[in-house]
């Protein structure tokens, strides 16, 4: 099973500041989500209002079908993981791990078995891990919840780049395995891409754009051949890539009489990287109508 998320008109204030602003969200079950957002847009509010720690300003927060606020049975089957942990950092990881049991889908075996294979050692305390280490337990931790809805909010720092791959194939894997509905909040957005299957930006607390990740890929294009016929195509780019006789670009926007040149020109014509149209569709230019 897998939890749909519904937010209507949800409004989230810290002060006066609005963190989220007049949002409305549909998230289907059963798939996997990339959210996106420069610091500060409203990514971990958003995750917070969904896990129930923060309750609405106002509005409506839905996750499968039902009010989340101070709904045990639904929070329950929710898990949002952030950086770190929220651990007991006296405690051991083998301990920490046990103590995953008070949620009822935490599968122990599991959690033991992924703690073998990333090397997080059981005896030590959470406060003696390293950086990486501890973002591997939170991690982990995530994974065995076996939630029907589950939340990485920027977990994967500290982690290198080896682990953070394995990570993600396990992330897949276990998803593939038991079909549940999973949000990343990730920085490292070409990273992710191709194990996303929906985008949604959060910008300056509203939802910026929400696709699937096909309609992101073809909102630009990326070009490569001789420097020379790129250039000579006169379109602006995202950005560029230059090695020897051969550049290649980022563009927001490829119309087809734009297609058609390039393609006589022997240029190859790709899909847009998420990364290079993210910064772009943010870009406090692009943000303020300039």
């Amino acid at each position: 099973m897998s939890f749909t998320v519904n937010l209507r008109s949800v409004t989230l204030e810290y002060g006066a500041e609005p963190a989220l602003a007049d949002v409305d969200l549909d998230l289907e079950a059963g798939k996997i989500y990339g959210l996106l957002g420069r610091n500060g847009a409203g990514k971990t509010s958003l995750l917070s209002l969904l896990a129930a720690f923060r309750k609405p300003t106002s509005g409506e927060v839905l996750v499968g079908g039902e009010p989340v606020w101070e709904n045990a049975p639904i929070v329950s089957r929710v898990a949002l993981i952030r950086e770190g942990g929220d651990f007991d950092d006296t405690e051991t990881v083998k301990g920490t791990i046990e103590s995953g049991q008070i949620r009822p889908s935490f599968d122990t075996d599991y959690a033991f078995a992924l703690a073998d294979r990333f090397e997080v050692p059981l005896k030590k305390r959470v406060n003696a891990l390293s950086r990486g280490k501890r973002s591997v337990l939170a991690a982990l931790c995530g994974l065995a919840a076996r939630a029907e809805l589950t939340m990485f909010d920027e977990v994967h720092l500290g982690m290198d780049a080896p682990t953070r791959d394995a990570f993600y194939k396990e992330l897949l894997a276990e998803y593939m395995d038991r079909p549940h509905t999973v949000i990343l909040s990730t920085h490292l957005i070409d990273e992710v891409a191709n194990y996303l299957e929906e985008v949604v930006i959060v910008d300056k607390g509203r939802i910026l754009r929400h696709a699937d990740i096909e309609t992101f890929q073809g909102m630009g294009a990326t070009l490569t051949g001789p420097a020379a016929a790129v250039d000579a195509l006169g379109l602006e780019p995202l950005a560029e890539q230059r090695l020897g006789g051969t550049k290649s670009i980022t563009v927001a926007a490829l119309d087809a009489a734009a297609r058609e040149r390039a393609a006589a020109a022997g240029i190859e014509v790709g899909p847009v990287g998420l990364q290079d149209l993210f910064i772009h569709l943010t870009a406090p230019q692009d943000r303020n109508g300039a």
